[in-house]
């Protein structure tokens, strides 16, 4: 597995690696539904925009995560973040997550794309064999997302984390593994084949 983090571009989507001038991008987007206040994620705010970029640069430099900008090509403008963390090279695998999208982006081709690209980069390039992906118990709108990715559900983590507000986090996990890699791929590419058909 590679240790440089690259840029993924798709049809209208950038991910490219998350620096530390984002800071006021990452701040305008997440203000676009006020998405520091969800409680089932972290989502950076004017306060806390340091740290998080800081904690990610840091994971980065360690070489288990790869912090990414989620942009649309077209403008340039930042509407998100998303990441690797959890980067296992010897067991070839990873975790998707810390994925946040500007409200007004959510619903669109935006999520189906970033997950094609970051998904595809992980098992052609990186030869995962394991791509994992997990959420809160209580986030039923993210849990149905990744079951339409076609991840498959493994179990509920009891106490998995502390969020930012004390409480103690039950987590769902899910999962995709190199076998089934081709049909879920074949499926996100209809899916946006259909985005753009419709202008979604």
């Amino acid at each position: 597995m590679s240790t440089a983090q690259p840029s993924l571009t798709g049809p209208r989507l950038l991910l490219r690696p998350l620096l530390a001038s984002d800071a006021a991008a990452l701040v305008e987007a997440a203000s676009d539904g006020e998405l520091w206040k969800l409680p089932f994620t972290v989502v950076p705010s004017a306060e806390t925009v340091d740290a998080y970029i800081g904690s990610a640069l840091a994971g980065r430099e360690a070489g288990t995560v790869m912090p990414f900008a989620t942009v649309i090509r077209e403008t340039g403008k930042v509407i998100g973040s998303t990441r690797f963390w959890k980067i296992d090279r010897i067991n070839r695998k990873l975790e998707i997550g810390s994925t946040w999208i500007s409200a007004s982006w959510q619903k669109t081709f935006v999520n189906t794309e970033a997950k094609l690209l970051m998904l595809r980069y992980a098992f052609e390039e990186l030869q995962c064999v394991r791509v994992q992906l997990t959420t809160d118990e209580i986030n039923a709108k993210s849990r149905a997302a990744i079951l339409r990715l076609g991840a498959k559900q493994e179990g509920i983590v009891r106490n998995e984390r502390i969020m930012p507000d004390g409480r103690k986090r039950n987590s769902v996990r899910f999962s995709i593994i190199d076998d089934e890699w081709t049909a879920v791929k074949q499926q996100l590419e209809a899916r946006l084949r259909a985005t753009e058909a419709s202008g979604g």
